[in-house]
């Protein structure tokens, strides 16, 4: 099936015509969010109160910035310290399971207190520690890290929040996809045209070329999931919503662990032949190529989980700098190149989402293609 390249770029000039609004309005939210950040830590930490020039407080906040949260901050009122947002369910495995409320933390400014167990959030961290009624958290005199245990954590956090925004959001819109197809006799309505492009793209452009016409229907759902749940997640990143989801490591390595499991155990056995016993070469050298290939399979998904967390990460740490720029520059001229700069990294930062999307799928279909190709050496050697 042969279709335009315009609804693509349709699509794509319609994000690039409206996203950098939505990632600017995060920006200037998170850089006001640096005035009163460093004096709630301050209160919280005592010994551990962070410098309060520019510089300090833009760093510190960028590193604040791009960690996981236990609750969901909106906004806040500078003058009185009032945080807009809603608290999330703490999950907590430590002496039985502990459910409670994200808002006993007080935004880590308080120690939460569940059937006799004290814990706390870690500024440095964001990670939830066993401590006792005033708090205190004791750190190693070399690594500087806490030395207090540290409870199993299954609560559900800003990122896993948006993880399942995102699942339910396309669940909603390709349900409607698909019943568009059988109410219209196979024509899309409604918001299945905007994403009908991309699916036909995934299938003509990505699954086919590189898993083949016989075997990549049973790929399909895999593709197109990973391709819009790591778009979508990409995409909450540059809204005024501050997530991160695919900017951490955790995350990547999920959906690297998902394209492992599913190549190594759909693979034939030509695959693990050319791992194991590679044809084509002499014995001696199958001896030595066996374990070179054997570590391949797994350098192949921790290739994937890198690129993916690195890219996303580093265009949330340049952005967030950039922007503290203006507040560091304090005069026209720099803070009007630094607002362009950002302004033009924003647009590079939409084009990134969906190509680390991309590349996350098209690499993973390549994956799924070697382990189904079906090799002839022996009948090509006769001919």
């Amino acid at each position: 099936m042969v279709i335009s390249n315009k609804p693509l770029r349709f699509i794509l000039a319609a994000f690039v015509a409206c996203l950098p609004l939505m990632s600017f309005s995060n920006s200037e939210k998170d850089s006001a969010h640096v005035q009163t950040e460093t004096a709630h830590e301050a209160a919280s930490e005592g010994h551990h109160a962070e410098p309060t020039d520019v510089k300090s407080k833009i760093k510190a906040f960028i590193g604040h910035h791009v960690l996981d949260s236990h609750d969901f901050t909106l906004t806040q009122d500078d003058e009185t310290g009032k945080y807009y947002g809603f608290p999330l369910p703490v999950i907590i495995l430590d002496n039985g399971l502990q459910i409670f409320s994200s808002s006993k933390f007080n935004h880590g400014h308080a120690v939460a207190e569940s059937n006799g167990n004290y814990y706390v959030i870690n500024h440095h961290d964001g990670k939830i520690y066993k401590t006792d009624a005033a708090g205190t958290i004791t750190e190693d005199e070399k690594t500087g890290h806490p030395t207090n245990v540290r409870p199993l954590d299954f609560s559900i956090t800003k990122t896993v929040l948006s993880i399942f925004v995102a699942a339910l959001l396309m669940f909603w819109l390709f349900t409607s996809l698909a019943k568009s197809y059988a109410k219209n006799g196979g024509i899309a309505s409604g918001a299945g045209r905007f994403f009908e492009p991309l699916v036909v793209f995934i299938r003509d452009e990505v699954a086919i070329p590189n898993i083949g016409e016989k075997h990549h229907k049973k790929y399909m759902s895999y593709l197109l999931t990973i391709f819009f749940f790591v778009l979508f997640l990409n995409i909450f990143g540059l809204t005024p919503l501050g997530i991160n989801a695919t900017g951490n490591l955790t995350i990547t390595f999920s959906l690297a662990i998902l394209t492992f499991l599913i190549t190594n155990l759909t693979a034939n056995k030509n695959y693990w032949g050319h791992i194991f016993w590679m044809p084509g070469v002499p014995k001696p050298m199958r001896i030595i190529l066996a374990p070179i290939e054997l570590l391949g399979v797994f350098i192949k998904p921790f290739s994937l989980m890198i690129r993916l967390y690195a890219n996303i990460f580093a265009g949330h740490i340049v952005l967030m700098s950039i922007i503290g720029l203006m507040f560091i520059f304090k005069s026209w001229i720099g803070s009007s190149l630094s607002f362009g700069l950002s302004f033009a990294l924003s647009i590079l930062e939409i084009l990134v989402a969906f190509l680390q999307a991309y590349i996350f799928t098209m690499l993973s279909a390549l994956y799924f293609g070697s382990a189904v190709e079906e090799h002839h050496h022996e009948e090509e050697g006769h001919h």
